[in-house]
């Protein structure tokens, strides 16, 4: 990742709760199917890692994902992320109702998101994070765009930035 600037280190010093959607930013965004119809998906073991660390650090992870897919579940919860929403077709107001829990404000939240219907999450925090290789109205929003695509260590790149700050 770029060097960051003065300001967007400043943000990440106010994060206390870093949300992230699933498919296209914890996987690659591939759907795998098998020939019995189940469905598997690609994690990256770095970004685990990354996310602990975070944990460790003291800031919280949420899982916000619009697909209903029970494996994010069991990787969120092998990481001890307690924070996971699936089949949420409004992950802002998801997303408010996890402040509210919190009580944090949105502008003490970091999310990456990676396509269209994470764009209105990514304009109403205070860090909008993307990976490389999201769609381009969500990198043009996002104060961060990391140098790794989704699922392959994208999500790692935020963490190790958070972890030099803290």
């Amino acid at each position: 990742m770029a060097v960051l600037s003065f300001e967007i280190r400043e943000k990440l010093k106010r994060i206390r709760l870093l949300a992230l959607d699933s498919d296209g930013v914890l996987t690659d965004g591939g759907v795998y199917i098998a020939d019995d119809s189940r469905e598997f998906r690609r994690f990256d073991i770095k970004d685990g890692l990354g996310l602990k660390q975070v944990m460790q650090a003291g800031i919280q992870i949420a899982i916000i994902s619009s697909a209903l897919c029970e494996i994010v579940r069991v990787r969120a919860e092998a990481l001890g992320i307690k924070h996971v929403y699936l089949d949420t077709q409004d992950k802002l107001a998801c997303l408010k109702r996890i402040c509210k829990q919190l009580s944090i404000n949105l502008g003490e939240v970091a999310y990456m998101g990676d396509d269209l219907p994470d764009l209105p999450v990514l304009m109403a925090v205070g860090l909008a994070c993307a990976p490389y290789d999201a769609v381009d109205a969500v990198k043009s929003v996002a104060a961060i765009v990391t140098m790794r695509a989704g699922g392959h260590g994208a999500v790692r790149e935020v963490c190790d930035e958070f972890i030099k700050i803290l």
